[in-house]
């Protein structure tokens, strides 16, 4: 058998494949029997009520908006990975990570580990650290990702509760769950828990095991401006779209839908539909505004990714050409 046969992943069950786009068929569906209930309510059928609704937006004001906010969530998750990095890894400056963690935005279009992935083959190239370890960094950051959607998205629970779908009543306990995993886990590798030696020792764990509680909250802590910008963004951007919303009840609003689109499903539609339950009675207006605002920031992103492109793939390939001595590791401050 040859070596590709070999390490060939084996295919994805046909259900686990379809899940995603059954969900997306139902979120659809559901946002369609609003948006046609609302626009029978105003006497008109579908396709009338919503390019009344497109033409309502200022669209103009929206993009002064949500282009900076897009720059400033570069800025803020750059932050994250330099920080991470210099943690576990090595010393680098934060502009050599900003070209890549834009270019990885292309990837992150189709999947945002397999953007981290890209992420973690460019600094093993162009720093010389060992694959395992800085996938072990990106594998950190991952799960502090995790609990900071968790965590605000329980902050917004207790917020906004009461305009939530009850399924919604679930996220308390899911924050109860993620409260005792995160004690076990932390527990486990700081070699508290007498079992699991060999795998708390493998490379890919390296950054946990280095890793105290403040690194965890070192990493949500970083990440919780773009979670306040992102509530005042989104409250003047429903504004454009003649949703009226205050800034208090977006607060509680913006980490649950947050939460909503890590659901895997195409074009965020678990968040979209979201939206249109929030504000049921402007149903095309919560629809385009949850469509566009999702997709825009991914492919924006992704559009300043290419920006960034040629310089990470000329550092790349030129560290390739004369490869760098492997960086000294640094231990966890």
């Amino acid at each position: 058998m040859s070596d590709s046969a070999a390490v060939r992943r084996p295919r994805a069950p046909l259900w686990q494949k379809a899940l995603p786009w059954a969900i997306t068929a139902v979120c659809f569906y559901f946002m369609w029997r609003r948006i046609a209930g609302t626009a029978a309510r105003n006497g008109q059928d579908v396709s009338a009520y919503m390019r009344q609704v497109l033409d309502a937006v200022s669209w103009g004001p929206w993009l002064a908006l949500m282009i900076p906010y897009s720059l400033l969530y570069l800025v803020i998750d750059t932050a994250v990975v330099w920080r991470a990095i210099n943690w576990f890894n090595t010393p680098v400056r934060y502009r050599e990570v900003l070209p890549i963690r834009a270019s990885a935005y292309i990837i992150s279009i189709l999947n945002e580990q397999v953007g981290k992935g890209a992420i973690a083959l460019y600094m093993n190239r162009r720093h010389g650290i060992p694959g395992w370890e800085i996938g072990s960094s990106m594998l950190f950051i991952m799960v502090c990702e995790i609990y900071s959607l968790l965590a605000w998205a329980t902050f917004g629970w207790f917020m906004a509760r009461d305009a939530l779908p009850r399924e919604f009543d679930l996220i308390p306990w899911l924050a109860l769950a993620g409260a005792i995993a995160f004690a076990a886990m932390t527990a486990f590798f700081a070699g508290k828990l007498r079992v699991g030696a060999a795998l708390r020792d493998r490379a890919i764990f390296r950054a946990f095991r280095q890793a105290s509680p403040w690194h965890y909250l070192g990493i949500v802590a970083i990440r919780a401006p773009s979670i306040l910008i992102a509530v005042g963004v989104y409250t003047a951007a429903a504004h454009l779209f003649g949703i009226e919303v205050s800034l208090r009840q977006m607060l509680g609003y913006v980490p649950v839908v947050f939460f909503g689109a890590a659901f895997p499903t195409p074009m965020r539609a678990v968040a979209i539909t979201l939206w249109v339950h929030l504000f049921s009675s402007h149903a095309g207006e919560a629809s385009i505004f949850g469509f566009v605002q999702h997709n825009f920031f991914v492919f924006f992103n992704a559009a300043i990714g290419l920006c960034f492109l040629r310089r990470a793939y000329r550092e790349l390939f030129d560290s390739e050409a004369s490869p760098m001595t492997p960086s000294r590791q640094v231990p966890p401050t």
